[in-house]
């Protein structure tokens, strides 16, 4: 959201959030786009946009928002009336709006519960509730979801009829990086806003605002998305050890992964393997510096690594021992890559790929 010197909080924000103000239309909109672009940040700046006064006392051509009227200051301090957020309970302090949730049953097992994923049904019938009241304000309310794909079939058909039906003067924003897991009915009353990477020299310059160093080789690791760049550097990862990782892998070093995630793991082998496939045939690399990886002549040993970690991927969230896991995978890796050399021949024929 806009703070009270009227910065957007990603420069590159500001093209995607004319482009909404400018041509919105209706009373729900879709922002959706890759990971770690600034989904969630856009749709709290659109929706303060929605609800600020500033036209009020700053003229018809007045910037919005504004980030210092009253509603602005209301956005700001998490307390706007008229403003509603739905996030599941995992995400709430990651994304910094923790909320209390009244609704959640308690929990009266012996285990500690783990806070849900989910957008669950009672908090978006809680915002249809909330979208047939009177504002408390002028310029309407807002509910905005984030993300929109963790609505599961029975929370997303509680939202279906008032987004085909909408009351008063309720606006929606749906936010998410995977649209296409949307009820397709859903999808169809919203207008969509389709976020792309950012320009990687400004996503760079951002970085390194942000005291990163070598922050293009980092912004690489992360497929271009400087948020899940940042992320990437909270969880241990610096340039450094990205420039390693290949030569590791080579080695069969379980170490270079150590304090990883599985699906940070699963996620960086996976490209590793797209790279090495690249620079095999001759193609430029996307996530890896070209210098940093090896070259495999037997396309086939990466074919079968990829369909590895395309089925490690699918239990990664849920290993029965991320340690082993993390073994094995290095493994895979070490077999992989066990004749590369830097500049081995290349043969043609391959089918590997990331979608990272």
């Amino acid at each position: 959201m806009v703070g009270p010197d009227g910065a957007l909080p990603l420069p590159w924000l500001a093209p995607w959030l004319d482009e909404a103000l400018r041509t919105q239309r209706g009373h729900a909109v879709l922002v959706h786009g890759p990971q770690g672009i600034g989904q969630w940040q856009l749709a709290l700046t659109l929706a303060q946009a929605w609800l600020c006064e500033a036209g009020e006392s700053g003229g018809q051509g007045a910037q919005r928002p504004c980030g210092r009227c009253a509603s602005c200051r209301l956005v700001q301090a998490r307390s706007h009336p008229d403003l509603l957020v739905l996030i599941p309970e995992a995400l709430q302090a990651p994304l910094g709006w923790t909320l209390a949730d009244e609704s959640e049953p308690a929990d009266t097992g012996s285990g500690k519960k783990q806070p849900s994923k989910e957008i669950r049904v009672e908090a978006v019938r809680g915002a249809v509730a909330f979208a047939q009241t009177t504002p408390a304000r002028e310029a309407g309310k807002v509910v905005v979801l984030h993300p929109a794909e963790r609505m599961n079939p029975i929370s997303a058909n509680a939202l279906l009829k008032t987004l085909e039906e909408p009351s008063g003067r309720t606006r929606f924003i749906l936010s998410c990086a995977a649209p296409e897991t949307l009820l397709p009915t859903i999808r169809s009353r919203c207008q969509a806003f389709a976020l792309q990477l950012p320009p990687a020299e400004a996503a760079t310059a951002w970085l390194a605002q942000q005291g990163v160093a070598q922050p293009a080789i980092v912004l690489a690791a992360a497929g271009g998305a400087p948020l899940d760049a940042l992320d990437w550097l909270r969880e241990g990862l610096d340039a450094k050890l990205w420039q390693q990782l290949p030569a590791a892998m080579q080695r069969g070093d379980a170490g270079a992964l150590a304090g990883w995630t599985l699906p940070r793991a699963v996620d960086a082998l996976h490209k590793l393997c797209h790279d090495v496939a690249c620079v095999s045939l001759g193609a430029a690399p996307r996530f890896f510096p070209a210098e940093a990886l090896p070259r495999q002549s037997d396309i086939g040993k990466l074919n079968t690594w990829s369909r590895e970690l395309g089925r490690a991927a699918r239990h990664a969230e849920h290993p029965l021992n991320a340690g082993l896991a993390i073994e094995a995978l290095v493994t895979q890796a070490r077999r992989a890559l066990a004749s590369s050399a830097p500049n081995g021949p290349a043969r043609r024929g391959v089918s590997v790929h990331s979608d990272a």
